[in-house]
């Protein structure tokens, strides 16, 4: 099983811990209501985030203090569907809105962090975009720091962000 011995990006990334929860789920109910298409399940959510709090198969990067996060990055070890090797997959990354256009910006610290992960690791790291609002510019953010995409995601039957209508049309 992979460790994951202490991962930083100075100065605002640290490594979630247990007594983080709470923080967590709160931006994870906001990163819900822009992103999500379905409705929230906050019980799978915690089973999701719970292992990762112990660095069990994953990792979580946060900012800011325990009950006042600014932002977050979830990361996994996975593997696909066809293949037993292993990989780390960005399960989400967030910024609070008043904060994505601070000076230090939190989101590049947080694709750093994913990378320290992936290279201590020695893994691959999987991440990408999954919205349907600043599509391009998240695009292009995510192309200065990793260079050309390797494919796209497209969506038939639900949008980014309106998980109520998602839900009416399952």
């Amino acid at each position: 099983m992979p460790k994951f011995e202490k991962v930083t990006t100075e100065p605002l990334v640290r490594t979630a811990q247990p007594d983080d929860e709470e923080g967590i789920m709160a931006l994870a109910r906001m990163i819900h209501g822009e992103i999500g298409m379905f409705n929230l399940n906050e019980n799978k959510v915690r089973d999701m985030i719970r292992p990762l709090l112990y660095k069990h198969l994953g990792i979580i990067g946060v900012v800011g203090k325990k009950n006042n996060l600014e932002a977050m990055i979830l990361l996994r070890v996975a593997t696909n569907w066809y293949s037993d090797t292993p990989f780390l997959e960005e399960m989400s990354v967030f910024v609070k809105p008043e904060f994505r256009n601070a000076t230090v910006s939190r989101v590049h610290t947080m694709i750093e962090f994913a990378k320290k992960a992936a290279d201590g690791l020695d893994l691959p790291l999987m991440i990408g975009v999954l919205s349907n609002q600043r599509t391009n510019a998240k695009v292009e953010l995510y192309e200065k720091h990793f260079g050309v995409p390797a494919g796209a995601f497209f969506i038939y039957g639900a949008k980014t962000g309106q998980p109520d209508e998602a839900e009416m049309i399952a």
